[in-house]
C-alpha cells in the first residue's frame, strides 16, 4: 500500500474514533490530525476538507460493492454489499449521513450512484440518456438515499436483504429493464 493511502487510512480511523463522541459537524481538522499524529499539511495534500475524507472513505466502499455491479455482482449482490459495509462502519456512515453540509455524504452518494447507473445505461444504449430516463433514475436515486438514510436513522431495523430487496423492487419499471442484465 502506498505511504499516501496509509495516510488516508489512518485519517479516516481518525475520524471514526472522533465520530463515536462528536457529530462530524462539530469535527475540526484539527481534531483529525492531532488525534493520529499527522500534520495539517498532510492532511489538505490529500484532502480539501474533512467531508472530502468522508467522501473518499465512501468511495473504498464503492469500489467494493455497487462499483462492481455488471463486473463481479450482481444488483442484489453489489448494493447487498455495500448494506453490510455500511453496517460494520455504522457510528462513522450514521455520522456522516447525518451531516447537512453542502459536500455532506447525502450529496457525494446520490451524485456516486446517478453517474454509476447512467454510465452503465448510457454504454448499454450507445447514446445519452433520454429527459425521460434521466427523470427517473435521478428521482429512484434520491429516494435510493433517502431510504439509506432512514434505514441507518431507525437503527437499521430492517434486515439488510429486506432493505435492498426493497431498493430493486422500488426500481421505475422503464429503469429495470435498462438495468436487466444486473437483476
Amino acid at each position: 500500500m502506498k505511504v499516501q493511502d496509509k495516510t488516508r487510512f489512518k485519517l479516516a480511523k481518525s475520524m471514526k474514533e472522533l465520530m463515536k463522541s462528536k457529530p462530524l459537524d462539530k469535527i475540526t481538522v484539527t481534531d483529525i490530525v492531532e488525534n493520529c499524529d499527522v500534520s495539517r499539511q498532510s492532511f489538505y495534500r490529500l484532502f480539501q476538507d474533512k467531508y472530502d475524507l468522508v467522501n473518499w472513505y465512501f468511495e473504498v466502499l464503492a469500489q467494493q460493492s455497487f462499483k462492481q455491479m455488471g463486473v463481479l455482482y450482481t444488483l442484489k449482490e453489489g448494493l447487498m454489499k455495500k448494506f453490510q459495509f455500511i453496517e460494520q462502519e455504522y457510528v462513522f456512515f450514521a455520522q456522516a449521513f447525518a451531516s447537512q453540509d453542502n459536500n455532506s455524504l447525502i450529496h457525494y452518494d446520490f451524485e456516486c450512484i446517478y453517474n454509476f447507473y447512467k454510465n452503465l445505461i448510457e454504454t448499454k444504449n450507445k447514446a445519452p440518456l433520454t429527459s425521460e430516463l434521466s427523470f427517473l433514475l435521478e428521482m429512484y436515486c434520491h429516494g435510493s438515499v433517502s431510504m439509506t438514510m432512514e434505514w441507518i436513522a431507525t437503527d437499521r431495523k430492517q434486515a439488510i436483504e429486506t432493505i435492498v430487496d426493497l431498493l430493486i423492487e422500488a426500481l421505475p419499471d422503464k429503469l429495470k429493464e435498462q438495468l436487466k442484465e444486473l437483476l
